[in-house]
């Protein structure tokens, strides 16, 4: 099997950064890894020019940050038709040993499998109606396709897996309603044959918070000594201002809203292209003002 194309955005928080790419890395099984830094200000890129693993196939730092769908994006973009796509957050520690191979073998197991969501914790808040699918050792919970509230049928997840097949029907994350894992979930699960679900097995870990005498990345930062700024401000808190997430989902949930009517109705497939796709045609549906200005409000804000 071609290996999967495991994709890692970093914006600031660089002790994290270290201690969750670390995890990734001591992973003994085959991937290629492509990282973007979305413009971290605290010492996150020099790490990351500093790691050596063969496994390590792009290295991008992005001038401005455009937000987390755009680099996703643009990591997506260099996938291979035949690979898979693996999705890891930047805070995520993962605990458990071949992973990958378990992920892997759930998607060959189970052929209508699309996507997979694998969650800290469990169960996971306000988790939509599923159904269990166990294989032998494979389990996991199938997300239901019969609620008429699509815009709630979310599987929160921390890593997101995605198939070749899936992505040939879905394409990218939206550009133009940026509403990130949402809306994936919400195309994937109802408006493709695909089956979503949560993966159980493989243990992950969030850790929130690191004492700035106690980082891994003292000699990678860029702010003053022991990692503080004059003002006291750390990665973490300079992570927390210009972190935009949640004012962007208050002030443009419209756009999710009418990209669930359009898709009820007909009005657009389940396919997103993106800025970055090479193969879009004049056919396929891209609202470029809406996208240019999430863009914009990521630009303004976040950086």
């Amino acid at each position: 099997m071609v290996a999967p194309l495991l994709s890692y955005v970093t914006f600031n928080r660089l002790g994290q950064t270290i201690r969750s790419l670390s995890s990734v890395l001591e992973t003994p099984e085959n991937f290629e890894l492509a990282i973007v830094d979305n413009n971290s200000t605290d010492g996150t890129w020099k790490y990351i020019q500093s790691l050596k693993d063969r496994r390590i196939k792009f290295k991008t730092r992005l001038p401005v940050n455009l937000g987390q769908v755009y680099a996703s994006n643009l990591n997506l973009s260099k996938r291979r038709d035949d690979q898979y796509f693996i999705a890891v957050d930047q805070d995520v520690v993962i605990e458990s040993k071949n992973w990958l191979t378990y992920i892997l073998r759930v998607f060959k197991n189970t052929p209508n499998i699309g996507l997979l969501s694998i969650h800290a914790g469990f169960p996971p808040r306000n988790m939509p109606p599923t159904n269990p699918v166990i294989k032998n050792d494979l389990v996991y919970l199938e997300l239901t396709k019969n609620r008429s509230d699509y815009s709630q049928d979310y599987m929160p997840g921390s890593i997101l897996a995605l198939s070749p097949d899936l992505i040939s029907k879905i394409g990218f994350w939206s550009e133009e309603n940026n509403f990130g894992s949402r809306e994936l979930f919400l195309r994937a699960n109802h408006f493709t044959a695909f089956k979503t679900g949560i993966l159980m097995n493989v243990n992950i870990s969030i850790p929130q918070q690191i004492v700035c005498g106690k980082c891994p990345g003292q000699s990678f930062c860029r702010l003053s000594k022991n990692g503080e700024t004059k003002t006291g401000e750390t990665c973490f808190t300079i992570y927390e201002k210009l972190n935009q997430n949640k004012l962007f989902r208050e002030q443009y949930h419209w756009k999710f809203d009418e990209t669930v009517k359009d898709l009820q109705s007909g009005a657009r497939s389940p396919y997103c292209t993106s800025l970055f796709s090479c193969n879009s045609t004049a056919e396929e549906t891209y609202n470029l003002d809406w996208a240019t200005e999430n863009f914009q409000f990521y630009a303004s804000k976040a950086n």
